[in-house]
């Protein structure tokens, strides 16, 4: 299985990590018109969690 990196630069989330990658075990990702979605504009990760900076 190929390494898999998802980058992030959202520095204040709890799964920042160097490099700007996600260290997050999954990636939850919704859409704000339903089921599909046309842009990233239209989408929002609600995996971010705020970090105790």
């Amino acid at each position: 299985m190929p390494d898999v990196k998802v980058l992030c630069e959202v520095n204040n989330c709890t799964y920042w990590g160097n490099g700007n990658k996600c260290t997050a075990d999954a990636i939850y990702v919704v859409s704000h018109t339903g089921e599909k979605a046309e842009n990233s504009q239209e989408t929002d990760c609600k995996t971010f969690k705020p970090s105790d900076l």
